[in-house]
């Protein structure tokens, strides 16, 4: 009985170590905490402890299961949070930055839930900044379109990697009664990378909805790139945006293109970028954003970022500030740990 017994004991353990063996859940996350300093001009400034300058602090579940076959089944659960209070972030959602489940193999991945847009995906590739860091951390989104960065009810397909080119489309649901487009978004990216060259190109589609009525649509095509001359990469992007009411009145017209550099010296980095904004359907509404960033490295997981950047807006322009003919401007200084 005793051999019996521990023979059945050994068969457990070893299942339970094949098991582990097939699965993997990772716990990690971002603690990010700087003084910044705001300044509206003509305004008042502000200083206080921000989270999230360089990245949204955040903590996280990911993980995989090898199905066989080449298949595997994975998801992420990411929320985020506020540093200096801890209070919830994402308006308080329990896993606001993402919640997905999937499968991967050998014809790509497809994943479901909140996600990020492919567009928004496409600006962190290519930003200087990492669409952090300047903008009050919201780097080259802070002018260009990331349509909320993230998308709800999302179904979302990447291809693999063939030869350097891979691409993804992504679905949200809108889910409202008797339409299928109410509400629903589209998008796509595109990604060419080979040696020091790397190119992508996006696509987002929005039917913005207000109490369950279709109140527009809005469009960006954005089209950019970097390319690296160790220690130096070059960067630039530019973009086309359209806005049209519920009849296809026009009331959006516009173009953003940057141009950026960073470099790296062993563990200090430098970057710095320069956006405009032109409004082709109000006179005097352009933006001009100005940013220059460094940060330095104290281990693999923890470093130091500092910052400057601005925004000039026309007499009509409010990009960043939100009021018409308002300028606005951020310094930073801060720590992110990662782990």
């Amino acid at each position: 009985m005793k051999l019996k017994t521990f023979a059945f004991a050994a068969a457990l353990a070893a299942l339970a170590g094949q098991a582990a063996a097939q699965s993997n859940v990772t716990l990690y996350g971002v603690v990010d905490l700087g003084l910044e300093r705001v300044k509206l001009s003509p305004g008042p400034s502000v200083t206080a402890l921000d989270s999230g300058i360089q990245s949204g602090s955040r903590w996280g579940i990911k993980g995989t299961e090898d199905l066989g076959g080449g298949l595997a089944a994975v998801f992420q659960l990411e929320s985020g949070f506020d540093a200096s209070s801890g209070a919830a972030g994402q308006g308080g959602l329990a896993f606001g930055r993402q919640s997905w489940v999937g499968l991967k193999g050998g014809f790509g991945a497809l994943k479901l839930g909140r996600q990020y847009t492919p567009i928004f995906n496409a600006l962190d590739t290519i930003d200087p900044m990492g669409t952090g860091l300047t903008g009050d951390g919201s780097g080259m989104s802070a002018v260009f379109r990331g349509y909320g960065l993230r998308m709800n009810n999302t179904v979302n397909y990447s291809t693999p990697d063939f030869g350097g080119l891979s691409a993804e489309v992504a679905y949200g649901l809108g889910e409202v009664a008797g339409s299928t487009s109410t509400g629903s978004q589209f998008g796509g990216a595109a990604t060419y990378a080979s040696g020091p060259l790397t190119v992508v190109g996006a696509y987002h589609s929005q039917n913005v909805a207000a109490g369950g009525v279709s109140v527009g649509k809005s469009r960006t095509a954005l089209i950019g790139g970097t390319f690296e001359l160790k220690p130096v990469t070059l960067h630039a992007a530019y973009a086309q945006n359209r806005d049209e009411d519920a009849t296809g009145a026009a009331t959006g017209r516009g173009r953003d293109g940057m141009l950026g550099i960073s470099a790296g010296f062993g563990a200090a980095a430098l970057m710095a970028s320069y956006i405009v904004h032109h409004d082709s359907l109000v006179a005097d509404a352009n933006a001009n954003y100005w940013q220059l960033a460094g940060t330095y490295a104290l281990s693999k997981r923890t470093n130091l970022y500092t910052s400057y950047s601005t925004i000039r807006n026309g007499a009509n322009g409010a990009t960043g500030s939100g009021l018409p003919g308002v300028d606005i401007s951020w310094l930073n200084v801060g720590i992110r740990h990662k782990f």
